[in-house]
Order: C-alpha cells, then sequence, then structure tokens
C-alpha cells in the first residue's frame, strides 16, 4: 500500500512539474529571443551614428607650426602652436596637446608640462574641434627664463609635440633656454586671444 502511494505521489507530482517546466522553457526562450532582438535593434542604432563619428587627428595627418612669438615682463616668453589638418579629410582634435622638450642631439630632456591657463593666455577648456581639410587648432605654450644659462635653466634646441590621444609627435626647432624644463600650455581651441 504504501509503495502504491509513494508511486501515484511521485507521478502525480512528475505531471505537475511537466507543464512547470515546459513553461519555464518556453520563457527562457521567449526571454532570449527578446534580448536577441533588443541587442539586434541596439546594434542596428548605434550603426549609423558610429559611422558618421569623426576620427581623431593623427600625427601624420598634422603640420605642426609657430605662430605668434610672446613675450613680456618677469622673463615670461611664448608661443602659439598651430596644428593643421593636411589628411585630406575631416578629423578632430580634443584636448591639451604633449610637449617636451630635446636638445641639440635630439635626445630628450626630462619635461614638465603644466595643463591650463598660462601667462599669455586663459585656458579654453576641453572642446572637440572638427578640423576640415586646412583648419587649423592652436594652443598657447608658455615658460619662464630667470636667467639664461643659470642653475635649473635648461637649454633645448627643439620641442616635440604630439596631438591629443596620438602616440607619435611633430618636432620643432625651438631654441630657448627654459627654467627647470617647466611649459605651461592651454587646450586647443580654433583660435586663442593671447594677450602679447
Amino acid at each position: 500500500m504504501n509503495d502504491h502511494r509513494n508511486t501515484i505521489d511521485q507521478t502525480g507530482t512528475a505531471q505537475h512539474r511537466t507543464p512547470r517546466r515546459i513553461g519555464r522553457t518556453a520563457l527562457a526562450v521567449a526571454a532570449v529571443a527578446g534580448l536577441g532582438l533588443v541587442w539586434a535593434g541596439t546594434a542596428e542604432a548605434a550603426s549609423p551614428s558610429a559611422a558618421k563619428a569623426t576620427p581623431t587627428c593623427s600625427a601624420a595627418a598634422l603640420k605642426a607650426t609657430f605662430g605668434q612669438q610672446l613675450a613680456g615682463g618677469m622673463n615670461h616668453q611664448g608661443v602659439v602652436v598651430r596644428l593643421r589638418n593636411l589628411s585630406g579629410k575631416t578629423c578632430a582634435l580634443r584636448g591639451y596637446p604633449g610637449l617636451g622638450l630635446e636638445n641639440s642631439a635630439h635626445k630628450a630632456i626630462k619635461t614638465h608640462t603644466h595643463w591650463g591657463s598660462t601667462w599669455y593666455a586663459k585656458d579654453p577648456g576641453k572642446k572637440t574641434l572638427v578640423l576640415k581639410d586646412g583648419q587649423s587648432a592652436e594652443a598657447v605654450v608658455a615658460w619662464t627664463h630667470a636667467n639664461t644659462g643659470t642653475s635649473g635653466a635648461v637649454h633645448a634646441s627643439y620641442l616635440e609635440i604630439t596631438p591629443p590621444a596620438a602616440t607619435q609627435h611633430k618636432t620643432l626647432a625651438f631654441p630657448n633656454w627654459v627654467d627647470h624644463a617647466d611649459l605651461s600650455v592651454t587646450a586647443l581651441a580654433k583660435h586663442i586671444n593671447v594677450t602679447p
């Protein structure tokens, strides 16, 4: 009798569980299918904006030049640096250029670069600049030279300029004494008003 009851109870339980298992399986399949549709919809929605995204300007796409030379009291000196897009395509820049000093043998000099406002210009802050072919962005570089050749002053021959998000740099002739190899630079902008 007990054996019979156990068999009936187990069979009854199994019968009640079968529809639940089928129901759970069906729900799981529906959920996965739903996620697939959501993912596919997200991918489709992301594609057009991804295709329209402007690529970052590489160092190879840019020509670096010096613009206005800046001088002033209290041993301050500076220069406007321009990065011109010559890639033939539109590209974007955002942020601060990396700077480094080199000696006459192109050996890197340990350089300290400070981002923000300089003696000559207020920092415009980080903004995405979309540059069509031929357009430029500029930043203001500033430094001091208390007494040429004194202790702590470094004589540089070249300036390395690394565009934001780039791994390569441009090099320009830069025959200057720089106190403690300290440079200040603003963020890049289409144009920066300077105080000469």
